[in-house]
């Protein structure tokens, strides 16, 4: 009774509310509680965490924060200019978060110089995933270029399969776009239009060399693709209804869940002349500053679990995603894991971690959403200008 009496309650808001991330949401409740703490689960399912942002506009507002919130991003900066996020760098440097995190990481976490977050998982978004029986069909391989991308999606055409597999939501309008951009422009473009908001590459001739490519890849789509989830838009590569889907490696899960191997019955592919780059999408957890000294307490005993290696291999094995904290035993992971984690290294080391602004990491989300607004437009109107959207895209970046 006395141990009841004493546990601090920790109020945790997250939306990993499907299959894999429940499991591992269950799992983290289970080792904070361990420490003596006590879990309190605010989970708001939906809207990719916008629903869970609105609950949590309310909740602050009002003077009522939760002890953590699930945030990434630019998002983080946003919400300690509020002057509302507790510091944990004691935690971090105890537990040499320096050493294991790469700048491309760490620099998100802080706010001032200050961790405020703790990492959880590295998603990669440019990933290409490919049923390898349909191009069997076909008679052809995995395209690696954007030239040969073409041709596949002709050849699987003629045979009679639908090349791509696409949801046409705002959010994975820009997920492929990304994808796109990358591949056809490079690192330093990419860094340059979403990451610098860069007006002369916005609008140059580069970008809408990528609008054109981007919109080259309609036709080989199926005319039910408007509205569709992601989830379902990869159920017709697992089931083969479509060749190819371009997204970030949340879709794996769905490839294992449906008892599928990698390497066998699918495959993982940086998508076409995206090979040496890797676009990132990170989960991370803030901390709010609370008035209660044992919820602080929680609050330490949270992110030190958060970013020790057992939960994030736990945690990563059920969601898709490779742990954010580097140099840790890969051996339990698939290869898709194996490869993301190399992946993941080499670009750390040679400066081509990108933030994938499609899923919140690289821009203000009054600016993301100007941009996915633009993004949708073009690929919805068949009569859109490229270099119009390109105008249109520069425009965009100037919304905060």
């Amino acid at each position: 009774m006395a141990f009841a009496a004493n546990a601090a309650e920790v109020e945790v808001l997250h939306w990993w509310t499907s299959g894999g991330e429940a499991k591992a949401a269950g799992e983290l409740k289970k080792m904070l509680e361990a420490k003596g703490d006590k879990w309190k689960d605010f989970a708001v399912a939906g809207g990719a965490g916008e629903n869970a942002m609105t609950a949590l506009k309310a909740r602050v507002v009002s003077g009522n924060p939760p002890a953590a919130a699930q945030i990434k991003g630019p998002a983080i900066q946003e919400w300690g200019a509020e002057g509302v996020l507790a510091s944990i760098d004691d935690v971090a440097k105890k537990d040499g978060w320096d050493k294991v995190l790469p700048p491309a990481v760490s620099n998100v976490m802080k706010y001032k110089g200050q961790y405020v977050a703790a990492p959880v998982n590295v998603h990669r978004v440019n990933w290409l995933w490919v049923n390898p029986a349909l191009l069997k069909k076909a008679n052809v391989k995995a395209p690696t270029t954007w030239d040969e991308f073409f041709k596949v999606a002709d050849a699987l055409k003629k045979a009679g399969i639908q090349p791509v597999a696409y949801g046409g939501q705002p959010w994975q309008d820009a997920t492929v776009f990304e994808t796109v951009a990358l591949g056809v422009g490079g690192a330093d473009f990419y860094k340059k239009a979403f990451v610098q908001l860069d007006q002369a590459t916005l609008k140059g001739p580069t970008m809408v060399k990528v609008l054109e490519t981007y919109k080259r890849i309609k036709p080989y789509t199926d005319k039910a693709s408007a509205g569709r989830e992601w989830n379902l838009v990869t159920a017709m590569v697992i089931n083969g209804t479509a060749a190819m889907q371009f997204m970030g490696d949340w879709a794996k899960g769905e490839f294992l869940a449906a008892g599928k191997v990698p390497g066998k019955d699918f495959l993982c592919l940086a998508a076409p002349g995206t090979a040496n780059a890797y676009t990132f999408n990170i989960d991370s957890f803030v901390m709010f500053k609370l008035p209660n000294k044992a919820a602080v307490k929680g609050q330490r005993d949270l992110a030190e679990t958060l970013m020790s290696p057992q939960f994030q291999e736990l945690f990563n094995l059920n969601k898709g995603s490779i742990p954010a904290r580097m140099g840790m035993d890969m051996s339990k992971f698939d290869e898709c894991g194996k490869k993301s984690a190399e992946d993941f290294k080499a670009d750390a080391a040679k400066g081509t971690l990108l933030p994938s602004f499609a899923h919140g990491m690289a821009m203000y989300s009054a600016t993301q959403g100007a941009m996915y607004d633009v993004i949708s437009q073009f690929w919805n109107d068949d009569a859109a200008s490229a270099q119009k959207a390109a105008e249109k895209l520069a425009t965009a970046a100037k919304v905060r």
